[in-house]
């Protein structure tokens, strides 16, 4: 199974990209996860949010082509770490290809969040954008144990 994060960011301090290898690292094969970073638009040309978000849409298909998507969103739902795993599993039961988007500071335009399999919510709390690519690659690899069959502290 082929899993990728699509991050809209720049300037990431060395803690993100340290926090994020090290869990990308501790995977296993099967669970493959790769970043692949984009430069959001700049938001200083007079363009609206709506333009801007339309053209990061472009540049985020063009990263998932391929894939399937999961879009995370602050309005999306709030999946446990068991509902992760067992997405996974599905996802690698059937041979997908899994893209998990995290948008710039405005997130993603609707046409993303549209065509995603799902909209997740990693926190009902606002997170700086560098935290949820850390957060993110420790829950799909503390969902990896569960599947792997390593013990849950939550059983």
């Amino acid at each position: 199974m082929k899993l990728r994060v699509v991050a809209l960011g720049h300037r990431i301090s060395r803690w993100v990209s340290e926090g994020y290898d090290d869990y990308a690292k501790r995977l296993p094969r099967e669970f493959a996860l790769e970043l692949v970073e984009l430069k959001p638009d700049a938001r200083d040309r007079g363009r609206t949010v709506a333009q801007l978000l339309s053209a990061e849409a472009a540049r985020i298909d063009a990263a998932c082509a391929g894939f399937r998507i999961v879009a995370l969103d602050e309005r999306g739902a709030a999946w446990t770490t068991r509902a992760l795993a067992t997405e996974l599993r599905h996802w690698r039961d059937a041979d997908e290809r899994i893209a998990f988007v995290i948008g710039s500071a405005d997130g993603l335009d609707e046409s993303v969040k549209k065509r995603a399999l799902a909209q997740v919510a990693l926190s009902a709390f606002t997170l700086p954008h560098g935290l949820v690519r850390v957060l993110l690659a420790e829950q799909i690899y503390r969902a990896v144990t569960v599947l792997t069959g390593h013990p849950y502290h939550r059983d």
